[in-house]
């Protein structure tokens, strides 16, 4: 509730901050025993990172039926969070364990661990770096190889800052992220950390049928060769294909 507060506040901001909402393009079947942490598009599959301890893993999902045709599980005492497409790797981060993994994109298996500090939410790929949130206000940009920070930004909206950004997503260059417990999406850039876009997905959980305070907005892939951009949500039965719409 206050994160809304900060946002309702820094959206009566003048800065030029564009506003859209969107319209529904297509929906698709999604496992409803899946706590959405990461989520990305590659060569005609969605692949999906989930957390939750002893139910954490990634999968290789066909976008027709919403199950899985390959999946690796985590160990059973970490707490799967963001995964990106890296060369030919998948690379995914743990929420509190402080572990990361690697895994080969073709077999989905195991390619080796590495440690980082802090927390690890959401995860993606802005050219030749990995850019991971971890709960607050700033984006960490790391070098795939070693793992080594080699920037940070802080995330502002109207020159405040946001915290809670959640599961990441590259699209055209710039990053979208979730806002953890809200409607929201939000367009970064990623060389400043402000704020381009707020995309208010408010009605999509409701469309979704679902309930509680776990069953939330989380979610963000784009299919870059036919222009698609999904969404989804913790434990949500269906992923949605949307455009933006009435953006001002």
């Amino acid at each position: 509730m206050i994160l809304l507060f900060a946002l309702a506040a820094a959206a009566a901001d003048p800065a030029p901050v564009e506003r859209c909402g969107y319209r529904i393009v297509q929906s698709y079947p999604h496992d409803t025993t899946s706590f959405t942490q990461g989520l990305f598009w590659d060569d005609g599959y969605l692949y999906e990172g989930t957390g939750q301890y002893g139910k954490s893993r990634i999968a290789r999902l066909d976008l027709d039926t919403g199950k899985a045709v390959a999946q690796t599980s985590l160990p059973v005492d970490q707490f799967g969070e963001g995964i990106a497409r890296w060369k030919d790797q998948i690379i995914g981060v743990t929420w509190q364990n402080g572990v990361g993994h690697r895994w080969s994109i073709k077999d989905l298996k195991p390619q080796g661990n590495f440690a980082y500090a802090g927390e690890g939410w959401g995860l993606t790929t802005v050219g030749d770096q990995l850019v991971l949130s971890d709960g607050t206000s700033e984006l960490r940009f790391l070098d795939p190889e070693t793992m080594t920070e080699k920037r940070r930004v802080t995330v502002r909206f109207g020159g405040r800052p946001i915290g809670m950004i959640n599961e990441l997503e590259a699209i055209e260059g710039q990053v979208w992220a979730n806002i953890w417990m809200t409607d929201f999406i939000v367009r970064i850039d990623p060389a400043s950390g402000d704020v381009a876009s707020l995309v208010d997905l408010s009605g999509l959980k409701a469309d979704a049928g679902v309930s509680g305070d776990d069953s939330v907005l989380n979610g963000i892939a784009w299919d870059a060769k036919k222009k698609r951009l999904f969404v989804t949500g913790k434990y949500w039965p269906k992923l949605y294909e949307i455009a933006l719409a009435d953006c001002r």
